[in-house]
């Protein structure tokens, strides 16, 4: 398992493609030199100002290691006014722990459901019967954020998981997210 940042920035109106092409033209690489997993990247399909990542860390004493190595570093430094100058907010993270995901080449949707489970024991028994290898199961990561320069939800317990449109609801409050995986094309254009 792994420490893994669920992360959603809400954008200026219509500026998501240019946040998507920077993302992956800079930051796709510049975090993978220091040893951040960059995981998924999602256009929300219900929300065109919304977008919609994950990263991953083997530990928190890495995670914190590998986010101020990446925002002190040049490739940072450098592109961070453009890449704030098309966000509002990129303060909604959710700090979990889990296998990370990365939709398989050709995927076109996934959704992704986050969960509060208000029975946590009743849980297991639901995801047994619902959930296999292949949605990715993660679940809230209770350590304290040592990188505070990036703030994440807390005082929450959710189940986040990824998976077909089709995947069957669960009986507690949740919210799903319909994600457009951002393709591998953009960054080799660059």
């Amino acid at each position: 398992m792994s420490i893994v940042e669920l992360r959603r920035y809400t954008l200026r109106p219509g500026a998501r493609e240019t946040l998507i092409e920077l993302f992956e033209r800079e930051f796709v690489t510049g975090q993978e030199a220091v040893g951040i997993a960059v995981g998924g990247r999602f256009r929300d399909l219900d929300d065109p100002d919304r977008f919609v990542w994950l990263r991953a860390f083997p530990d928190m004493a890495s995670r914190r290691r590998s986010l101020e190595a990446f925002y002190t570093g040049s490739v940072w430094r450098e592109h961070r006014a453009a890449a704030n100058a098309t966000m509002i907010d990129s303060d909604d993270v959710l700090l979990l722990s889990g296998p990370g995901f990365t939709p398989a080449p050709g995927t076109r949707e996934v959704v992704a459901t986050v969960c509060h489970p208000t029975d946590a024991a009743a849980f297991d028994p639901y995801a047994a019967r619902h959930l296999g290898p292949e949605h990715a199961l993660h679940r809230t990561e209770h350590a304290e954020n040592d990188y505070p320069l990036l703030p994440v939800r807390t005082g929450e317990d959710v189940r986040v998981w990824f998976g077909p449109p089709q995947s069957p609801p669960p009986p507690w409050p949740t919210r799903r997210l319909r994600l457009e995986p951002v393709t591998a094309a953009a960054r080799r254009a660059g």
